[in-house]
């Protein structure tokens, strides 16, 4: 064995590779600078390689891409020792490093092979980018699907909201007409008398004086009861088809004399307003309540609008509609306030300013004609009332 090593690392006996080339220059250096350039490369290559790898840990198959660097460097190596062999005759020296170099080409290709059908089964770019592609499409669906079914819950529980303020209203009306229709019996009979024991004490000035206090007293209790009962639509009406436009311009004109001067009264009325039928006295009322409350959200003043328009039916059965918006631009209402604007007796007024039936009165109006009533508002935002009443059956020529 000893002797084996020796004959395989001697050098006593063989010539340089130089010799073989007759020590040409011209081929001596081609060989060198080609040796040169093809050692430095495949130096450069595995060590870039294993840069790249020791960053990258989730790279897979990096066990064949290690015995890749491996064999490049083992290839590098033959290079420099074939310019080393021109001019020492180390032989057995390369024949060991192209030996390694064999080994680690041999188990490069073992890993390899096996490796195909794995490699091969990874997606390629494109196929990547098509299931990126449908991904996202999916994602986007997703979105699409969670956006729609949060707008669905959003209408779900606004449509709650309604039923519930819906109820709470006709609970309301029912116990308010209730009382209000007791009430309004047992003022008739009141009224009746104290009218009566008046005309008996006609000569009794201290006498007479304290009964018109009561009867006067009785009166505002009746105008009372009869904003209760327009509330719990349950005040009667003589609905006759009327222009109402023409109701808009008389309070207009009503309200413009006792109007601020800080208030400006703006008009936009439809030319062609379908006529309705409602109660005349009892849309003046109602028309008469908001302009007062429009009036008293802009203490210091604004612009108060009153609006007509058509509203034709969106869907068959349904009806005609004329609409009335009165808007301000005053300091509006919160969310509280706003949802509780429609309850009797409730009022963010000072005492003695407002008994909380403006509102109501003119929501009990609406609705005992057909129609509907609506709010929108927001602090510092103004509020805007829409009055929505059915189109009379006739139409104006």
């Amino acid at each position: 064995m000893i002797e084996y090593w020796q004959r395989l690392f001697g050098t006593a006996a063989l010539a340089p590779h130089g010799f073989c080339l007759l020590w040409d220059p011209a081929l001596i250096w081609t060989h060198v600078v080609a040796d040169a350039l093809i050692g430095l490369s495949y130096y450069s290559i595995p060590v870039a390689m294993a840069v790249f790898l020791t960053r990258r840990q989730d790279l897979q198959f990096r066990g064949v891409a290690w015995l890749f660097v491996a064999f490049i460097l083992a290839c590098g190596t033959t290079h420099f020792l074939s310019i080393w062999t021109l001019w020492v005759p180390d032989y057995g020296l390369e024949a060991v490093v192209k030996m390694l170099t064999a080994l680690v080409s041999v188990f490069t290709a073992v890993a390899l092979w096996p490796m195909i059908p794995r490699a091969l089964a990874v997606p390629s770019p494109a196929e990547l980018r098509l299931a990126n592609d449908a991904l996202r499409l999916r994602i986007a669906e997703r979105d699409a699907a969670l956006a729609a079914l949060e707008h669905a819950n959003a209408e779900r529980q606004t449509a709650e909201a309604m039923l519930r303020q819906s109820q709470k209203m006709e609970a309301l009306g029912q116990l308010t007409g209730g009382i209000a229709h007791d009430f309004n019996n047992l003022l008739t009979i009141v009224m009746a008398n104290v009218a009566r024991a008046r005309r008996l004490a006609s000569e009794e000035t201290a006498i007479g004086a304290s009964l018109d206090s009561a009867l006067i007293g009785a009166e505002r209790a009746a105008r009372l009861t009869d904003q209760l009962l327009a509330f719990a639509r349950r005040q009667p009406l003589r609905p006759e088809v009327q222009d109402f436009n023409e109701i808009v311009r008389g309070i207009a004109d009503l309200s413009s004399r006792g109007l601020d001067t800080s208030i400006h009264l703006e008009l936009d009325l439809a030319a062609d307003l379908w006529p309705v039928e409602v109660d005349a006295g009892q849309a003046e009322n109602a028309l008469l309540n908001l302009v007062v409350n429009a009036r008293d959200a802009m203490p210091e003043g604004g612009t108060l609008s009153l609006l007509t328009a058509n509203v034709a039916a969106g869907s068959a059965g349904a009806t005609d509609m004329i609409s009335l918006i009165v808007r301000d631009t005053g300091h509006g209402m919160s969310d509280g306030v706003r949802e509780r604007a429609l309850e009797p007796f409730y009022t963010t007024k000072e005492m003695g300013r407002g008994s909380g039936l403006g509102l109501p009165q003119v929501y009990g109006f609406a609705t005992q004609s057909g129609g509907s009533l609506s709010l929108e508002s927001a602090p510092g935002a103004g509020t805007t009332v829409r009055l929505l009443l059915p189109r009379a059956g006739t139409i104006r020529s």
